[in-house]
């Protein structure tokens, strides 16, 4: 392996998700947000991360605080490659919310705090709660939920399948 390789090899890089991103946006749209992401990608390593971010924001006049560009970084689950921006995109644009949001929601009905619900109590909670579910549509949400033997449901797995389809 040569010097060069090695120095290369040590750049942090996202993990491959499974994602339908994809999906959200029309072939042009996606063109246009990789040309953004190429703009933002100030050092070319594939990963837009807090100099980038900087960068872009003093060529564009503004001078944020660390705590500005953390809460953006951390917006984002793991490193900002071209998916991850894009999901970002899709989620900004769509309007739906981030995972550490869906996470809260669920921590609300986790009494002892292990990253377990009951299922049969969030059932109830969909169906008669809020924006309320009818039974085939919370039937259709959970049918491939990550449920314990004991009837819980493993929230954060769950989250993982919803955002990021794995």
């Amino acid at each position: 392996m040569s010097a060069t390789k090695g120095l290369n090899s040590k750049k942090k890089r996202a993990a491959r998700q499974n994602s339908n991103v994809f999906a959200i946006f029309d072939q042009k749209q996606i063109s246009e947000f990789k040309e953004a992401f190429g703009i933002f990608d100030h050092n070319s390593d594939s990963i837009v991360d807090r100099d980038d971010l900087r960068e872009m924001l003093s060529s564009l006049g503004q001078n944020v605080s660390d705590a500005y560009i953390d809460a953006m970084i951390n917006e984002a689950p793991g490193p900002i490659n071209f998916t991850m921006f894009l999901t970002l995109m899709g989620e900004h644009l769509n309007g739906t919310d981030s995972e550490s949001e869906i996470l809260a929601a669920f921590q609300a009905f986790d009494v002892d705090g292990n990253g377990l619900i009951d299922a049969d109590d969030l059932r109830a909670a969909l169906m008669h709660m809020g924006d309320r579910f009818d039974e085939k549509e919370v039937d259709i949400m959970l049918k491939h939920a990550p449920i314990t033997a004991d009837g819980c449901l493993k929230y954060r797995e769950f989250v993982q399948m919803l955002k990021h389809g794995e």
